[in-house]
């Protein structure tokens, strides 16, 4: 049976199909969707981890036990993950184990470009690279075979034109394996140095066999045309590309697997063109390997290092005709993201700015504090990195600063960096913006909310008492859309010495159980116009001829902006 499926739903399909019985991930756009559609199968047991790092080392429990596993992230959270990561090559599996990463040319969503294939290589694990939807759930299902026949962890890589584009794929039924039994071993499994030191030669021996194997599998292609001039080497959604503007004009070496590349195939493919070129995005991964065998190659000396390919730059820098049509820039009017209206971040941010607090940022939704009107964050870099970077600031004599961290980020990375702060005293009040969801992913549950990844409840995480438990003897908690109250406690925490936390606590407005209040409305004889209210940047509002308008249709009644104004020109309808 076919199906139209996103890449990352073929993704979970293939999970599924390849017998999975075990999923851990931590959302993280452009790959939350894997899990979330792996959720949908009940043969899989599936849930959100706390961070990357622990969803790894579930996945890697499980496989040791005997069942094919399952782990997904976006390219920073194999950051975190990267310590599990480093030392499980070691190891090896029992059943196989498939990680996904994606990686996010472009940062539509994301703090940094990152390639991960970087990390396949230094942890000396093979990648597999799809192009499209049939690809993620071909390669996923092979992945397994692969983990299982080399003895090591498999990577699938994705990326946001693949994750979240469309196309036909062939669907399977659920084929499970049986149970692989556990045995104790503890030279393999126990990464001690003496076991470890003779573990890497092992790690080794797999590498240059799957080098050897990657000059025959299906997964490299190449797609010879009657020109001989120009031959491309490419994968991923760089192929998509390649093909949309060549089409069948031009020979290509397509690569499946990305880590480790194959030698022979690639210097035999070159042999057969005048002219090599390397199409890949973000780092020169393939060019630097084509490289090394000391082919002449043009790649990132035309095409750009930074940002997100596409079929235009393609054929402008090959200098190839194309209809290139409309950029969608300037198709589309820009929309600068923005706070929704009612949101529980924008009251606490403007009593931030208020204040001219220096503020250290996570991430998090609430990172669009930082931009205007609210103007209100000084610092983002990672997750948990508000609360260490404050602490830090504040011993090297920096004043009047606080930090910014969710519900689901302190979750997350943020409890260490309290726990050093909580251990070493320092002047730090840190803010928990409590909306009960990991917003900026798309409303997904996490250990704070009681709820798991299927909407049944769970265990829950009390994050006063979790602050309590770090040695955090001062813990207020605060409405965020009562500005004179949590302007109060701010400075009252700030000017106190001694570490302090303040949860702003408010759910997020876009939950199913916030319900809002009925929209507020302007009397136009009272308002004067000077746009005090416009200064926490509430879509809801506008102001046009002299006069701010609430939009009843965004207005959600929280009432920020009525606390604002000084002539009580915002009204509750039916006043």
């Amino acid at each position: 049976m076919k199906s139209l499926l996103l890449g990352n739903a073929a993704v979970a399909r293939g999970v599924w199909e390849a017998g999975a019985f075990v999923t851990s991930s931590y959302p993280g756009t452009p790959s939350t969707e894997i899990t979330m559609n792996i959720a949908k199968y009940d043969e899989i047991y599936t849930e959100w981890a706390p961070n990357e790092k622990v969803a790894m080392e579930v996945a890697w429990g499980a496989c040791i036990a005997g069942r094919r596993s399952f782990t997904g992230m976006k390219h920073v959270g194999l950051n975190v993950a990267a310590d599990t990561l480093f030392t499980i090559s070691y190891t090896g599996v029992n059943a196989g184990m498939v990680c996904a990463v994606a990686d996010e040319p472009g940062m539509h969503s994301s703090q940094n470009e990152q390639d991960s294939r970087y990390y396949a290589k230094a942890a000396k694990v093979p990648m597999l690279e799809p192009a499209d939807s049939a690809e993620c759930l071909e390669f996923t299902k092979l992945a397994y075979e692969l983990s299982e026949k080399y003895d090591t962890p498999v990577f699938i890589r994705m990326c946001t034109r693949v994750g979240h584009s469309q196309s036909v794929v062939e669907l399977s039924d659920r084929v499970e394996p049986p149970l692989k039994e556990y045995v104790k071993n503890p030279q393999k499994y126990v990464m001690m140095p003496a076991f470890a030191r003779a573990r890497h030669p092992i790690v080794e021996k797999r590498i240059s066999d799957m080098t050897e194997m990657a000059e025959n599998t299906h997964l490299n292609r190449v797609e010879m045309s009657d020109n001989a001039d120009m031959g491309i080497i490419t994968s991923g959604t760089c192929y998509q590309y390649v093909k949309e503007v060549f089409g069948d004009t031009v020979s290509v070496l397509k690569l499946g697997l990305v880590h480790p590349l194959p030698v022979d195939l690639i210097k035999n493919f070159a042999s057969k063109v005048k002219k090599l070129v390397v199409i890949e995005e973000l780092d020169p991964v393939i060019e630097d390997h084509c490289k090394k065998l000391g082919l002449a190659v043009t790649g990132k000396d035309i095409f750009p290092i930074c940002g997100e390919l596409s079929p235009n730059i393609i054929a402008e820098k090959l200098n190839k005709p194309f209809n290139k049509g409309q950029k969608a820039i300037d198709a589309v009017p820009m929309r600068p993201p923005v706070m929704c209206a009612g949101c529980s971040h924008r009251g606490l941010f403007h009593v931030l700015g208020k204040i001219k607090a220096m503020v250290h940022g996570d991430i998090g939704c609430y990172t669009l504090g930082a931009t205007p009107p609210l103007s209100a964050m000084d610092t983002t870099i990672c997750m948990g990195g508000s609360i260490s970077g404050l602490h830090g600031f504040v011993r090297a004599g920096g004043k009047n600063a606080v930090c910014v961290i969710g519900d689901s980020t302190f979750a997350h990375m943020g409890i260490n960096g309290l726990i050093d702060i909580g251990y070493n005293r320092s002047d730090s009040t840190v803010i928990i913006a409590d909306n009960s969801t990991t917003g900026m992913t798309g409303h997904q549950e996490n250990p704070t909310t009681g709820v798991n990844i299927k909407g049944e409840p769970c265990g829950k995480m009390d994050i006063e008492m979790m602050c309590k438990a770090c040695g955090i003897e001062r813990v207020k908690i605060v409405d965020p859309n009562d500005l004179e109250e949590t302007e109060k406690v701010i400075r009252e925490e700030m000017a106190t010495p001694g570490p302090s936390v303040i949860i702003a606590k408010r759910p997020c407005m876009l939950l199913k159980s916030s319900k809002p209040n009925p929209p507020l409305a302007v009397n136009k004889d009272k308002c004067t116009g000077c746009k005090m209210c416009m200064k926490i940047g509430c879509p809801s509002l506008s102001y046009k001829n002299g006069k701010v308008s609430v939009n009843s249709t965004l207005c959600v009644g929280c009432k920020v902006c009525m606390q604002l104004c000084k002539f009580d020109a915002f009204t509750e309808k039916g006043e």
